[in-house]
Order: structure tokens, then sequence, then C-alpha cells
């Protein structure tokens, strides 16, 4: 797969395997922060065959649904194999569409495979976070020199402020000269302060490079905004805000599933008029939906009547829910989009209650930040795909002194 979709991907991806009613399902899906502009890195096959179905593309789509922004895609390559009785290949004149005897178990095969194996990945984020980090100090234009000691390394093409470097390591040369605190008609960048009142160093005690953590010791805070950290062999750059909505939006998941999800009763329940079929295979998964805090029944042929609806989402249109909700059911036994619309709620709720940028924090409250991430699944994405933290090794970081 490396070979084909590129040796970024095999770095990035994770194996997928999973089993069920002889049915199975291998492959590799990449970690969230390794994501796309367009659905082109998503390759999906049924007993051998390529395909391009709906069913699948969406439960990939479902499956990321708590890590990506809705702009930005997955790569995955993903195998099912079932057997011949339990799919239909012949819907499409191409035979790139196929139709599943029970499409709910397939969607919910892929959508828990899927996440089971980011989970295990944990905190991990990929890669090409650190890569695209390295990119932006690199000059633009450069060529390999040598030197007398040290082997080869980039020189700029041209002087460095005649064009040679890049626009982000210009305006990162700037800042850090605008940040120079003039003493005596000198330039001096390193003034060493005082904390703050109420504000503590980072606490450092015998692991002082962080070995026995991951994600490394607190070192410093920059802007109110980045905890800069000490790893065993590199360095850690945090972004508080994003980390802590990831932690906060994890915690409120799992307080969902452990104490169910509150209800708020309509002051005058609401009659929903729908066909038949629908008003059946809405009737035959009340259960399931009042576990997700929407309460319903019959109201004759053809109708439903809403008493409840999750608290969680405040004011909805009850109306096109029900209808939204009967659609699912209908073509896909689960309704998707009622569990969808409280995970978003929770995503929103998250971003607004976790830790702001220009918050300082003391030395124990970013350790702190740090070991959560550390304990938590997803923490290395917010949950807008953007990357929680930047991990640079201490090989990279010399390469861009002419030290390696």
């Amino acid at each position: 797969l490396a070979a084909v979709m590129g040796r970024e991907f095999g770095e990035n991806a994770v194996p997928i395997l999973a089993e069920r009613e002889h049915i199975r399902l291998t492959g590799f899906a990449g970690l969230p922060t390794y994501n796309r502009a367009t659905a082109h890195m998503q390759y999906l096959f049924v007993n051998g065959r390529p395909v391009k179905d709906r069913l699948l593309t969406g439960s990939v789509r479902g499956a990321y649904q708590d890590f990506l922004a809705r702009n930005r895609h997955p790569a995955v390559a993903l195998f099912l194999d079932l057997a011949a009785n339990q799919v239909d290949v012949n819907v499409h004149p191409a035979k790139t569409e196929v139709r599943f005897r029970d499409p709910a178990l397939i969607r919910a095969m892929i959508v828990g495979a899927l996440r089971a194996s980011l989970t295990q990945a944990g905190h991990r984020a990929s890669t090409t976070v650190a890569e695209d980090a390295l990119k932006a100090f690199r000059p633009a234009g450069t060529i390999t020199g040598k030197t007398s000691g040290r082997g080869s390394f980039p020189l700029p093409a041209a002087p460095a402020y005649a064009g040679g470097f890049s626009d982000s390591a210009r305006a990162a040369v700037d800042t850090l000269q605008g940040n120079f605190t003039e003493i005596g008609g000198h330039s001096t960048p390193f003034v060493e302060q005082t904390p703050a009142e109420g504000h503590t160093a980072p606490h450092m005690d015998n692991n002082v490079n962080g070995a026995n953590y991951p994600l490394g010791l607190a070192r410093a805070q920059l802007h109110e905004t980045y905890i800069v950290a000490q790893t065993q062999d590199g360095l850690v750059i945090v972004d508080q805000h994003a980390a802590h909505e990831r932690l906060v939006y994890e915690r409120m998941k799992k307080a969902l599933a452990e104490k169910g999800i509150a209800r708020q009763i309509l002051l005058m329940p609401e009659v929903v008029e729908i066909d038949e079929a629908a008003a059946d295979k809405l009737a035959a998964h009340v259960e399931s939906l009042a576990e997700l805090g929407f309460v319903i029944e019959r109201f004759g042929p053809g109708a439903i009547l809403v008493r409840e609806t999750p608290a969680l989402i405040g004011e909805v249109d009850v109306q096109a829910l029900v209808r939204d909700l009967a659609d699912e059911l209908i073509s896909m036994g689960q309704p998707f989009s009622l569990k969808e619309k409280l995970e978003e709620f929770c995503g929103t709720l998250a971003c607004h209650t976790s830790v702001r940028a220009g918050r300082r924090l003391n030395g124990e409250e970013m350790n702190a930040l740090l070991r959560d991430m550390e304990a938590t699944p997803h923490a290395g994405q917010c949950n807008h795909g953007r990357p929680t933290y930047v991990e640079l090794k201490l090989a990279e970081i010399e390469k861009l002194f002419g030290r390696r």
C-alpha cells in the first residue's frame, strides 16, 4: 500500500482487522491528522473488486466524524470479504456499486473497526505534522554544500534577506527580532525573568529529560497559548486550547455513555405525518431512540407523536429530524443522524468550555495537561482535525543548524 499510496501513508496508517458473522474487514487507515482535501485517497474493495459505494464511503466518513472538519477527508484502503449471496454486484453497469443484504451490519462493522484502531493509536499524531513544521524553517531555495568538519548541509542560494528564505521563515525571524529587548543599545534576545505572581515555573523533577513521558515535561509557556515540553530525544509544542478541547470532548462522550442522555419534554407534543412504512420503522426502534433522548410513539396511521427530545441539542426542527431518522432507518437500519447531532453538539460545547488561548498556566497545570493527553485516545488532534501538538526530534533540529 505504501508503494501505491506513498511513503507517508505507510508511516501514518494503522491496521484494520475485524470479523463478524462470516464477514471479514482488513486494511489500513490513516491517522486523522494525515488527511486530504478530497476523498481521492480512499480505496475500497469488496471481494477483491474495487468499488465506489455510497454506503462504504459514508461509513468511513462517519467513523472519522469525531476527528475531522467537514471539508477534510481521511486516507484509507479497506478490503471487505463476504459470501457472494450477501452482496449484489449487478446494480451498476460497470459493477462499481454494490448492494448489501444487511447494510446496517456492514456500516456498523466499518465504523466500529475504524474507531477501535484509531483509539488504539492513542495520542499519536502523524509524522507529516513535524515535517511541515520543519519545512517552515528551511530556506526556500537551498543547495547542498560541503564544510570542513560536518559534511553537507543546506546553504542559502541567495543572501538571507534577498529572497532566499521562505515567507514563513522570514516572518518567524521578524517576530523574534521584534521581541528582543533593547538594553544599552544592544539587542538582547534572552532576558532572565522571575515568574509573575501566581505563575510558577514548570516543576522540575528527577526525570529531567522527560524519559518516562511520551510528551515530555513542560519547560515554558509561550504567548500564553503554547506549551513547550522537553522529551528524551526532542521537544514538543502543544496548543493548549486544542488539546484541552479534545480532552473535554472525550470526557463528555464517556459521561454520556455512562449516565445516559438528558431529555427535555416538549410543552406541546408534536405530531409528524409520514408514510406508513416509515412510521413502522420508527415504531420498531422506540427503545433505541429513547436511549438517545428521543421519545416517540405511534399516533394513528402514518403519524408519529414526539414527546421528548435530547436536551443537549436544544431547539430542533422536530419535523425534519423525524423524517431524517425515518429515511436512515429504511436505508441503513440505524438512526445515525441523531447520534451525529449529539456528538457535534458535544464538540461545540467542548470548544467553548476548554482552556482558552491566552490563559496563563503554571507548571503543574501544564504537566497535568500533558499527562491527560497521554492517557486520552485521539488526543493528537482537536475535534476539527487540527493537530494538538508538534513533536520535533533532536536529530531533525540538529540538521537545521548543520550539526548533522
